[in-house]
């Protein structure tokens, strides 16, 4: 009789739901998040890698770069949400472990700090977890950089951005973020990457950024699991 004795998958790839040695299998990896040209200020995917596509050179963010993972569809958009709305948590592993990769694909500077955009108190608590904070700790430990939710912060409830359309957005997030007085000392001069789960149009991570900027920050990147596509 024969044994198998090599090492037996431990899990369910989270897309295809065949066993794997992690909770994405290879085949959906090279399937749904291929490197594709993007934009180096906004991260829209371009038909050619480009430092800015048009609307940046037009109306350049506060940014420098951002890195994304994927676009924002099938299946990242089901596993964002769960992870996002469906108190999935441990989703976040394999997310930031998405974009780790990107990150070091990118070769963009490491920052001093990585910082999550903040939930505001009311969302927070109905929510239980800031995802952002999810990945951006475990993008720090992953390489080597430290992670800290408290330099940023939300500190008043807007509507829900996914809920208004671009201008709509903009107006929601006027004054929405700042930084922690007591602390800007750490800030001065360093450069922060600033993370989310999902970029859509990018106000967000405008005023997150500006707000950055405004504390002392030398320069601010975005690092994001999803870019939405240009439509």
């Amino acid at each position: 009789m024969l044994f198998h004795t090599g090492a037996m998958p431990s899990s369910q790839c989270e897309v295809c739901r065949q066993w794997s040695d992690g909770a994405l299998c290879t085949d959906c990896v090279a399937r749904f998040a291929p490197a594709v040209p993007r934009c180096g200020r906004c991260g829209l995917r371009l038909g050619l890698p480009a430092p800015a596509c048009g609307a940046c050179l037009r109306e350049p963010p506060p940014f420098e770069h951002t890195v994304c993972a994927v676009d924002y569809g099938f299946p990242w958009d089901a596993l964002i949400s769960d992870f996002k709305f469906h108190g999935r948590a441990e989703l976040a592993a394999v997310l930031a472990e998405r974009l780790q990769v990107a990150v070091r694909a990118a070769a963009v500077p490491l920052p001093r700090w990585v910082v999550p955009v903040p939930l505001a108190p009311a969302r927070l608590s109905e929510r239980g977890y800031n995802q952002a904070w999810e990945l951006a700790r475990r993008l720090g430990r992953s390489l080597g950089v430290s992670a800290d939710p408290g330099l940023l912060w939300r500190p008043a409830d807007q509507a829900h951005q996914a809920d208004l359309n671009r201008a709509e957005r903009q107006r929601n997030l006027r004054s929405a973020f700042m930084t922690d007085p007591r602390r800007r000392g750490e800030l001065q001069g360093h450069r922060v990457a600033l993370v989310d789960d999902v970029m859509t149009t990018g106000a967000t991570a405008r005023e997150a950024a500006a707000a950055l900027l405004r504390g002392g920050a030398a320069a601010v990147d975005v690092w994001v699991v999803a870019r939405t596509p240009d439509r």
